[in-house]
């Protein structure tokens, strides 16, 4: 219980760190009287946003995820001798792609749900996460009434 507690520490202190990062460069972005040119940061959220806008990316990346949870399942529930150890290891992080995935696709629907009517990032970053802790929130109650995981 105590290393889920520090690795909980751990993952919080990083999101934190990776939040005042953000926010200082979405503040060094917008300073007034800041030249137009190009920086780096702007270069590669632009071909970033070229690249996702791409269906053959999302086609693989589609198929990539898809079979690699298959081998996944695969591996973990059948009775190959160089993984009967981890079987139950790899069983688990199955379940935290999968769950990871469905959030993921519950915050993204909620962010470009917001976007498409007309309000900014800010409003679709917070619907998204209010979704997101919706999911987990149901995750905890359904654990603690059935006992789902572990």
């Amino acid at each position: 219980m105590v290393s889920l507690t520090l690795l909980s520490t751990a993952l919080m202190g990083l999101l934190v760190l990776a939040t005042i990062v953000a926010a200082a460069r979405i503040g060094g972005q917008r300073a007034p009287g800041a030249d137009d040119s190009v920086d780096t940061y702007t270069a590669i959220t632009r071909r970033l946003a070229e690249v996702v806008r791409t269906p053959a990316v999302w086609s693989i990346a589609f198929v990539v995820i898809a079979l690699g949870v298959g081998a996944l399942v695969v591996l973990s529930v059948g009775n190959f001798a160089f993984v009967e150890g981890f079987s139950g290891s790899l069983l688990a992080i199955v379940y935290a792609v999968v769950g990871l995935l469905l959030t993921g696709f519950v915050f993204l629907g909620a962010y470009f749900g917001v976007r498409g009517r007309g309000l900014g990032n800010a409003h679709g970053v917070a619907a998204g996460s209010f979704a997101a802790g919706l999911v987990f929130l149901v995750l905890i109650t359904v654990q603690l009434l059935v006992g789902v995981v572990g």
